[in-house]
């Protein structure tokens, strides 16, 4: 294999996907996707930048001459293709991560903030700093329907991360309370929240255990008509009480937020676990349906990237 099977790839992708992204004014989004088996690497376009996510088995040091073959390969297709220099095009390693090691800083000392357009929303990505930029590309269509459906409701997002999903839903007319347990991703939301003409005073930004925050809410018996749920598969953060395991944990988890709905309220429940199956429990309980088929944009829809769901009460 060389570089042309893969400039031709990348060829044909942007080819199919030209339109789409041109009609919706995007900058950020998904080219490739492990196309070629002798490539197995994910490659995100960020405006004037490339993120390349290298997949697959684990490559050890014998591996090296391969992997640096790889990465020759790939800067050289990008650049042809995209008019990417080598030195904006970011190669990171995407292993079974534990806990939160998604999160922490990969190079600290790269500070390079920029925006990337998704109309009518910016946000500002970080391609160096972390394992991941700052935007879940996959979460698209998921913000594009809450900036139209939410005027005047008041609405939650736990694991919020650095509030993207949040400026859709306080764009689209909603009030909304963030949580997260990183001040590092709050500060970062509510930049974004500034970035996109949206005064974070207006809203709530909660620094906590999102599982420890449910039950003061349930407490308090705090109501909200849309709930957004995007947990980690796993976690087991020093700053959580107890180890998260979405497979496991998800009944607890989706009941405490239901008991926080209005009547008529709506909890959207993501994740990116494979394989993942909701609890008959759950299925049983409330009004489920599933809508992976339109949360799933056009760059992703070649491969599994999230399952979700939509969940209300049944009427009383």
């Amino acid at each position: 294999m060389d570089s042309q099977a893969l400039k031709n790839r990348l060829q044909k992708n942007i080819k199919k996907l030209k339109s789409y992204i041109q009609k919706n004014g995007i900058e950020a989004y998904r080219i490739y996707n492990k196309d070629i088996p002798e490539y197995p690497y994910l490659i995100d376009i960020y405006g004037t930048d490339a993120v390349i996510y290298e997949q697959g088995k684990k490559l050890g040091e014998e591996d090296e001459p391969k992997r640096a073959q790889h990465q020759k390969d790939i800067e050289v297709a990008i650049q042809e293709t995209f008019n990417i220099a080598p030195e904006r095009q970011h190669f990171k390693i995407r292993q079974k991560q534990k806990g939160n090691e998604q999160y922490k800083p990969l190079a600290p000392g790269s500070d390079e903030y920029f925006t990337v357009n998704e109309p009518p929303f910016k946000f500002w990505v970080n391609l160096e700093r972390y394992l991941d930029t700052g935007l879940f590309l996959d979460h698209r269509p998921l913000r594009q329907h809450l900036f139209t459906t939410v005027a005047g409701k008041k609405v939650l997002n736990l694991f919020s991360y650095t509030c993207s999903l949040s400026v859709a839903a306080a764009k689209g007319g909603a009030s909304v309370t963030s949580i997260d347990m990183s001040r590092t991703y709050l500060d970062w939301g509510m930049e974004n929240f500034v970035l996109n003409d949206l005064d974070p005073k207006a809203h709530r930004f909660i620094q906590a255990d999102v599982l420890k925050e449910l039950q003061i809410m349930i407490e308090a018996n705090v109501k909200f008509d849309v709930i957004l749920l995007d947990p980690p598969s796993f976690s087991n953060s020093k700053r959580m009480e107890d180890d998260l395991d979405i497979e496991r944990d998800h009944p607890i988890l989706v009941r405490d937020c239901m008991k926080l709905l209005t009547q008529e309220g709506t909890l959207y429940f993501s994740t990116n676990k494979r394989k993942f199956e909701l609890h008959r429990i759950i299925s049983s309980a409330y009004e489920c349906k599933e809508i992976s088929q339109w949360t799933i944009p056009q760059d992703f829809h070649q491969s599994f990237i999230h399952q979700a769901f939509t969940l209300k009460k049944k009427p009383e």
